[in-house]
């Protein structure tokens, strides 16, 4: 990511921070919790929340590692598929991206399936609400500013920003450049001379770092989680009852598994 879009990004967060903190209090209310602290598995949580939305939540390894999930709308059935073949960190942040999209976005989706780019900061207004959402979510203002403080101080030997913010992905279970972003818009790291090296951090680096400070490097890497099958039986569980109740004809239901089957396939390759 380049200087100028990082700079666009944290003003854009700072301005839109009492509206994403609004949203935020929504959300935990949706979940029954009564604040971030209770939010210890993101997915556990999320898919109770979106059930009520009429979605389900699945992990397919794709055959694209730039998609990080694919929200789908159609057959009478909505998913919200996560890519498994990304690292954990990366499927956290698209879940939480695309918890703000079906709870709060203003236009419905256009189309029948929407895709969230793996990383990337779009420039729109809503992508860009909806990325700050993920990283608040994810990361409570008030326990990263402790928890910065903490691995700040551990860090003081070695006067390493990046080791600050790796252990910061590594307790937080988030992306390097979410973790970056925050650090900024909540003025923790001011130095434009070591944002710019930060901003120009490799792969690589950060897996060395994880490496060296014994942190936990399966967060790097993709799961290769597939719930398709399961996702596939409770659709039929649920088209089962709807015929044996005379509200659905076998033969939709079997389109509508043949359909499933279709976009698996165009998902997984």
């Amino acid at each position: 990511m380049d200087f100028k879009k990082f700079r666009k990004i944290i003003s854009n967060n700072k301005k839109n921070k009492d509206l994403v903190n609004r949203k935020l209090k929504e959300f935990y209310n949706e979940a029954n919790m009564e604040n971030e602290d209770d939010l210890l598995d993101i997915m556990q949580i999320s898919r109770a929340v979106i059930s009520k939305k009429g979605y389900l939540l699945a992990e397919i390894p794709f055959k694209d590692i730039e998609i990080g999930a694919v929200c789908f709308s159609g057959d009478g059935s909505k998913y919200v598929l996560l890519n498994s073949s990304l690292p954990r960190v990366n499927v956290n942040f698209s879940l939480c991206h695309e918890i703000y999209h079906i709870l709060y976005q203003y236009h419905s989706f256009k189309e029948s399936a929407e895709l969230y780019m793996n990383e990337n900061y779009y420039d729109h207004e809503e992508e860009m609400i909806a990325n700050h959402f993920a990283s608040c979510l994810m990361m409570p203002e008030s326990k990263f500013i402790k928890m910065f403080n903490k691995f700040e101080q551990e860090s003081e030997e070695s006067k390493s920003a990046i080791q600050t913010i790796v252990k910061l992905m590594n307790y937080f279970t988030a992306p390097y450049m979410a973790v970056l972003i925050r650090c900024y818009e909540l003025e923790l790291l001011k130095d434009g001379g070591s944002l710019k090296k930060l901003l120009n951090t490799t792969g690589e680096q950060i897996s060395a770092e994880f490496d060296m400070l014994w942190l936990n490097t399966e967060l790097l890497k993709g799961s290769k989680n597939d719930d398709f099958e399961k996702l596939l039986a409770l659709v039929n569980k649920k088209g089962e009852y709807l015929v044996s109740r005379e509200l659905m004809r076998k033969t939709e239901l079997e389109r509508i598994k043949n359909n499933m089957r279709k976009l698996y396939q165009e998902i997984r390759g």
